[in-house]
């Protein structure tokens, strides 16, 4: 596409992305891992994150990009730019999945990454600053944790010689596991990023629900995770009067209902939930005596967070003494929420209206790569809707045309932030 005048290339709001390629891609990959519901199976540094990774280095080599591996085995293919000295701008995301995961999430921010540069390639674009491509390592967490590790390591959250050390069950580490899939690399971590996009499915079903096609996210909600331990007394289930018992149980089921109406008093960002419950001793005539349980409090600011906690323990203290038991909060996560840069969600907001597109801003209740990249870069996401929310599941669906709504976004984000060379 050219300008008629000069005849040099141009970038104005006509400019798409192949769609049909972009889909193509995603279900290519998609092969590497498949599972018969129709999902992904590709675990972290196992031998198909190897095979996805070879797959995904083919496609930015093919596209002409200059690719490098980190210590920790991120990915990046760079596509130069007039001016070298500029940092690059920096579209990403991760291609490890769930154990029983879905096409889109991660793999669709890097793969409209590749659709982006193949876009400019086919127009003859070139842009001021240079193009990157980012693949993440272990953004999942299901194998070795830290999740989101990748990232972290990148943006100096975690030691790179900590995180290559972690073990998975087998005790396998992950400096050996990614010495023997061949993505042990030596580029450094932690260089300069002028800004960096993440396109990525919503993985809720906010869009979907108000028939919006992009959603211009403006930051992630802040969690911390608890694990709370109520201590009673086991007793036998027919010799003990109601009023002399000390059950564990008891407690723990009327917390669980405290966390739900502790986060519905923080509406519309307060989020609550219990996943994790283990009672002891477990027997069907036992009064249990301990139960252990997991509390995910989430929301957009530090207050609402703070404000969640509190109420927590004050609940915990009053359902203890009503019950006669103990009980122990210990905070073993915090995420502190994360606000994106303004010009570069001024940049995906833009996009959006330029291509008239149906959007509205959200925040992103899940963590993303790009919340820890957002610690050291201008960073924005670009979230699109996926069938009934569902997402971390074989699934997880999208529309083509949602997705390449998306993309066309994040190449007039990325063109916006780059520039292009005349």
């Amino acid at each position: 596409m050219n300008d008629v005048a000069t005849g040099a290339p141009r970038a104005g709001a006509a400019l798409r992305i192949d769609a049909d390629r972009l889909w193509r891609s995603l279900m290519d990959l998609a092969q590497i891992g498949a599972t018969p519901l129709g999902g992904v199976r590709r675990i972290t540094l196992t031998d198909l994150d190897r095979q996805g990774r070879d797959c995904v280095v083919g496609w930015l080599e093919g596209a002409g990009l200059e690719v490098r591996v980190d210590a920790i085995g991120n990915i990046f293919g760079r596509r130069a730019g007039r001016d070298a000295s500029r940092p690059p701008v920096v579209a990403g995301s991760h291609i490890d999945t769930q154990p029983s995961g879905g096409k889109f999430d991660g793999n669709y921010g890097v793969l409209a990454g590749l659709e982006v540069v193949r876009t400019l390639d086919d127009h003859g674009i070139r842009t001021e600053a240079p193009i990157e491509v980012a693949v993440w390592t272990n953004e999942e967490g299901t194998r070795f944790t830290p999740v989101m590790m990748g990232s972290g390591v990148f943006a100096g959250v975690f030691p790179l010689d900590y995180v290559r050390a972690r073990t998975d069950v087998d005790g396998k580490t992950v400096g050996d596991e990614l010495r023997r899939i061949g993505y042990a690399g030596t580029a450094p971590t932690g260089t300069p990023v002028g800004a960096y996009f993440e396109a990525h499915i919503e993985q809720g079903p906010i869009l979907e629900d108000t028939k919006n096609t992009i959603g211009v996210v403006t930051g992630a909600l802040g969690q911390r995770w608890y694990d709370v331990t109520v201590t009673g007394m086991n007793a036998h289930a027919g010799p003990t009067p109601m009023k002399l018992r000390r059950d564990a149980l008891l407690a723990a089921s009327q917390l669980v209902v405290e966390v739900n109406r502790i986060a519905h008093g923080e509406a519309p960002h307060g989020r609550g939930t219990v996943g994790f419950m283990q009672v002891a001793p477990n027997s069907r005539n036992v009064v249990p005596g301990e139960v252990r349980f997991s509390v995910d409090f989430r929301h957009a600011t530090d207050a609402g967070l703070k404000a969640m906690e509190q109420a927590l323990r004050a609940a915990c203290a009053r359902v203890g003494a009503a019950c006669s038991v103990d009980v122990a909060v210990e905070e073993v996560v915090y995420f502190p929420p994360c606000r994106f840069d303004e010009a570069c969600v001024a940049a995906v907001r833009s996009g959006a209206q330029a291509l008239g597109l149906p959007h509205m801003e959200i925040v992103s209740g899940a963590g993303h790569d790009a919340v820890y990249v957002a610690r050291v870069a201008p960073t924005a996401m670009i979230f699109v809707p996926c069938k009934d929310g569902i997402s971390h599941n074989e699934i997880e669906d999208a529309q083509p045309a949602d997705l390449a709504a998306g993309c066309n976004v994040l190449l007039h984000a990325m063109l916006a932030r780059a520039g292009v060379a005349v």
